[in-house]
């Protein structure tokens, strides 16, 4: 049993596998975040032209 648990400690591919993962996430935060702040933007310009039409 210790020994399972020893080989468990040095297995690294888990490891790499939540880095990989905590990447993504920021990776998707950042594109969140942008999408929505252009979407307030193309919000914004919509509403000024359907005010200018009418």
């Amino acid at each position: 049993m210790r020994l399972l648990f020893l080989q468990f400690l040095k297995n690294e591919s888990a490891a790499t596998a939540i880095e990989y993962a905590l990447i993504a996430a920021g990776i998707a935060l950042a594109i969140v975040t942008a999408v929505s702040s252009l979407g307030t933007t193309v919000n914004g310009k919509y509403a000024a032209v359907s005010t200018a039409l009418k």
